[in-house]
């Protein structure tokens, strides 16, 4: 656990960091068969905080990430209990359509795993 002074030092000196370093679960599923679900989950709260009140994770990162239009996104949602942020965007094929390459969705998360944020 981070003591106060130590969290006021990292406030004062932002730092290049990759998602992949602060968080322990980075993953995707299908959240029904028309559907993706996309799960970040923080070691610390200070980075999930960081990321959260920072707004890294949007619309538009998803769009450009995901190569989707913002209507299909259906929501991107902070679950402070969990130090988690999760984002549901439409499937561009049904899961198991014919040409879906992907059945189960759990291997979509990738383009996160390139992230870097500067906290």
């Amino acid at each position: 656990m981070a003591r106060p002074d130590d969290v006021a030092h990292r406030e004062r000196n932002s730092r290049v960091t990759k998602l992949i370093e602060i968080a322990s679960v980075i993953r995707s599923k299908n959240s029904g068969p028309y559907e993706l679900t996309l799960d970040i989950i923080f070691n610390e709260f200070y980075d999930y905080e960081q990321i959260k009140r920072g707004g890294f994770i949007n619309e538009d990162l998803i769009c450009k990430l995901y190569n989707v239009t913002p209507d299909k996104i259906i929501s991107i949602v902070a679950f402070d209990p969990a130090k988690a942020i999760k984002a549901t965007i439409k499937r561009p094929l049904c899961s198991g359509d014919l040409g879906e390459t992907d059945v189960y969705g759990a291997q979509q998360h990738a383009p996160l795993l390139d992230l870097e944020f500067d906290i």
